[in-house]
């Protein structure tokens, strides 16, 4: 069995990325095609308002998933806090993905409400690439980066 260095997590803000959507979308780890009308269905279903977030508001998540990282003894190799979602590399540090994720979504949550945010912030689940060797490893933190190309996002530490 291969020993995981890492993954990249990536979760969205509610109401971004429906199933259905035309880009693709992943449900129970498979990439299903576009479909209108579910997206539709999804769209129509929606309790809150779709989150977009601000500068400030990436800014204080992202200072929070810096934070958690520490909790958890997980190195952080890059972070891109977009307007609608995340992407994460870390190294694993015998921690699961579903729960590192558990951990980050709620520290932002937290950290964004207590600076008056008022809504559902994230979608349910999210997605996870496994890294086994350092090639696929370097090659997630280069597409974080790249992401942050066009708003550098990079955490220095990594």
């Amino acid at each position: 069995m291969q020993k995981v260095l890492g993954y990249m997590l990536t979760w969205t803000t509610y109401g971004n990325w429906l199933q259905g959507d035309r880009r693709k979308y992943v449900k129970n780890g498979q990439i299903l095609d576009p479909n209108p009308s579910l997206e539709k269905k999804n769209k129509e279903n929606m309790k809150y308002p779709k989150v977009s977030l601000t500068i400030t508001q990436r800014e204080i998540i992202k200072k929070a998933i810096i934070e958690e990282s520490a909790v958890l003894n997980q190195r952080i190799y890059a972070i891109a806090v977009g307007r609608n979602h995340i992407h994460l590399v870390t190294d694993c540090n015998f921690i699961s993905a579903a729960s590192a994720v558990s951990h980050y979504k709620n520290a932002a949550r937290l950290a964004i409400e207590s600076n008056g945010f008022v809504s559902r912030l994230w979608t349910k689940g999210f997605s996870v690439r496994y890294c086994f060797d350092k090639n696929q490893l370097n090659k997630l933190i280069q597409y974080v980066t790249r992401h942050n190309s066009k708003s550098p996002r990079v955490y220095p530490g990594g």
